[in-house]
């Protein structure tokens, strides 16, 4: 089955709108575009990604759909709109394109833990399903309880939660029984996925694949490989790592699995959540 990176990043720094883009990610503040990932891809046989926002414009989300369109291994685009705008379905409107699969809103970057309950939020949540929309949850172990809370009452909203939801794991630390437990609670509504990515950046520079271990096991114990895809987070994971690296750590912590299973993870599962091309 065609491998895919199922979250993976470009932007051109003189946009300007990458706010988060600070002294501490020097390394990676530089243009980043498609040429830039196209031997990793080549390197490790994938064949397609899902390229996700970074910035909190719908410009972004633009220029984003414009690079997809004159880049064929971009399988689809997660982007960004504010979802409490009362002028919402004009917005998505005007960011129509057969490669947009989704919206993430920055839910790490807000103070308010509650803020996805908010009714106007519900609201656009609701409407985002209407459209054949999913929604990618940039969260923290803070948010997992409103998740569910979410996802509980729009079973139409397919959700992949980014990165295994950002457990506390830095300096090998075990991710702990509440997280496990919230998770579990998320995979027990089987419109809810979960992708294996960021989790570099989270243990650190110098992580080991046994600092990732307990959560990849966790993951794909609840959710199972049909509901679990593997990302890069590229480039933010040269944060901690690299690609190379990524992708032999994953393969090991995959080796116990059947080929059909390894298959989902590494492609099938995001193929299917996105509603993209698994050829």
């Amino acid at each position: 089955m065609t491998r895919i990176d199922a979250h993976q990043h470009f932007w051109r720094v003189d946009r300007g709108d990458y706010h988060w883009m600070d002294h501490s990610v020097a390394r990676i503040r530089r243009d980043i575009l498609p040429p830039d990932l196209e031997p990793h891809l080549a390197r490790h046989d994938i064949a397609g990604t899902i390229l996700v926002q970074a910035a909190q414009t719908e410009a972004e989300t633009q220029f984003l759909l414009e690079l997809a369109r004159r880049t064929p291994f971009v399988r689809g685009v997660v982007g960004w709109a504010d979802l409490e705008a009362p002028d919402l379905t004009a917005r998505l409107d005007g960011l129509n394109d057969p490669k947009l699969r989704g919206l993430r809103p920055m839910l790490q970057d807000i103070a308010e833990t509650e803020w996805l309950a908010r009714p106007a939020v519900v609201d656009g949540l609701r409407l985002i399903a209407a459209k054949g929309l999913r929604l990618d949850a940039l969260v923290q172990p803070r948010h997992l309880i409103v998740l569910a809370d979410i996802a509980a009452r729009i079973p139409t909203l397919p959700i992949v939660i980014d990165h295994c939801a950002k457990p506390i794991i830095a300096g090998g630390a075990d991710p702990g029984d509440v997280w496990r437990a919230d998770m579990a609670r998320l995979a027990a509504l089987p419109w809810v996925f979960c992708k294996i990515s960021g989790l570099a950046n989270e243990v650190g520079p110098g992580w080991t694949v046994d600092d990732l271990r307990p959560t990849l096991d966790h993951v794909l114990s609840v959710f199972g490989p049909d509901r679990v895809m593997w990302g890069s987070d590229w480039p933010v994971l040269d944060l901690a790592g690299n690609y190379d690296r990524w992708v032999d750590a994953t393969g090991t912590l995959l080796a116990p699995f059947s080929e059909e299973a390894r298959a989902q993870v590494m492609g099938g599962t995001a193929a299917r959540f996105y509603g993209v091309s698994s050829s």
